[in-house]
């Protein structure tokens, strides 16, 4: 993971941030991007833990209003770090993006009233290659910082951490 800072401009009129660099990114071998999205949530709601299979998909995921607990979740079979987690902290205060390489699992808790997150996406979606885990899977051990008050149908009946382990062939830590 990569986590980005941004200068911010402010004066009387308000603030002006550039939130994305092409020129920083391919700097730092970041792959090309070809899809923005974004989402709203409300307060407690978990979007997550999704990934994709096959290549995967990088993301750049930045908050435009409001603030999330972010979390990554390792799934690279070759890496020394799979099954572990980072937690993050982003908000439209500090104006930082996260990059995810491919690979991750990705998911976010938000810890404001609203907030509006932007995803800056490696790969055109393909809904054949969505790979979901369970937020609360207990062998993960995410301490999520608020009561959950909302996630998709798709998200509270995902696999277990367990079932995504066994598909990539990889032995359980």
């Amino acid at each position: 993971m990569v986590l980005f800072g941004w200068d911010k401009h402010e004066d009387r009129r308000g603030f002006f941030v550039r939130t994305f660099d092409a020129a920083v990114a391919a700097s730092l071998d970041l792959p090309e991007f070809v899809q923005d999205s974004q989402s709203r949530s409300h307060r407690g709601v978990i979007r997550g833990l999704h990934g994709r299979s096959g290549d995967g998909e990088a993301k750049l995921v930045r908050v435009a209003r409001g603030a999330i607990f972010d979390v990554v979740v390792d799934a690279r079979p070759g890496s020394d770090t799979f099954g572990r987690h980072e937690a993050f902290a982003l908000d439209d205060q500090a104006m930082r993006s996260l990059y995810i390489p491919p690979g991750c699992l990705h998911g976010f808790q938000v810890m404001s009233e609203v907030a509006d997150v932007c995803y800056r996406i490696s790969r055109v979606h393909d809904p054949a290659e969505d790979v979901a885990v369970r937020f609360d899977d207990p062998t993960l051990k995410i301490a999520w910082p608020e009561p959950v008050t909302a996630s998709s149908e798709r998200d509270a009946t995902a696999q277990p951490w367990s079932d995504l382990v066994d598909r990539l062939g990889r032995p359980r830590p």
